[in-house]
């Protein structure tokens, strides 16, 4: 059977099933560029940023500045930007640009979800279709008959049906859940460099050599 014959043999649910999976598929293919991006070019530059700022903390911030396209050198930025702040302060600024972060690691997880939850259903309800298709084509005495082609073809649509609620569900599925592994990954990276930079500048502090760092004007 070729696609087309395939998806018109589902019957109506094919409909909603194709859009989202179209809308899966943008989704997933989004989400795939940005972890790409971040994961390929966050932890060399972070790490420059960290040892630079021990002698250099102007150039740090430079490079974090050059990078503000990524999560982690938001938010230490928004940190670095403060005016002489205590240790805590420091911290805080630390832990609420990170909050602020959280959505944006997060992107279209509810998406997925209503996608994983709702193609099953519609999968479910193009089974009960074909089923009530069959039966109403179905009389006591009329297997063998000229309505055999309304039976058969009611059962392959519930089938069918059922088999593209589940594939879309399916290949949502394993998508979605390897971006949250993703999001956990960068969870922990965030406080693992997060940590250190808050012990760079309480090092600062107990010293009373506070980092200087001029705030570029944007133009």
């Amino acid at each position: 059977m070729s696609i087309s014959g395939f998806f018109a043999a589902g019957g109506v649910v094919m409909w909603p099933l194709l859009v989202l999976s179209i809308l899966a598929s943008a989704l997933i293919l989004e989400r795939i560029i940005f972890w790409q991006q971040v994961t390929k070019r966050q932890k060399p530059i972070i790490q420059a940023s960290l040892r630079l700022y021990l002698q250099d903390p102007q150039s740090a911030y430079n490079i974090l500045e050059k990078n503000s396209d990524l999560p982690i050198a938001r938010i230490f930025l928004a940190a670095l930007e403060m005016e002489n702040p205590t240790p805590e302060e420091f911290r805080l600024a630390l832990e609420s640009a990170a909050q602020a972060e959280m959505p944006i690691l997060k992107r279209f997880n509810t998406g997925f979800e209503t996608i994983i939850a709702v193609s099953p259903l519609l999968g479910l309800l193009g089974t009960i279709l074909g089923l009530i298709t069959s039966f109403a084509a179905m009389r006591v005495g009329d297997i063998g008959t000229s309505n055999t082609p309304g039976v058969t073809g009611g059962i392959s649509e519930a089938l069918i049906s059922t088999v593209g609620g589940l594939c879309v569900a399916i290949f949502t599925l394993i998508f979605a859940n390897s971006f949250r592994g993703l999001y956990r990954r960068q969870l922990a990276l965030i406080q693992e460099y997060g940590g250190k930079l808050e012990l760079l500048y309480r090092r600062y502090y107990a010293y009373g050599r506070l980092p200087y760092v001029a705030a570029q004007e944007p133009e």
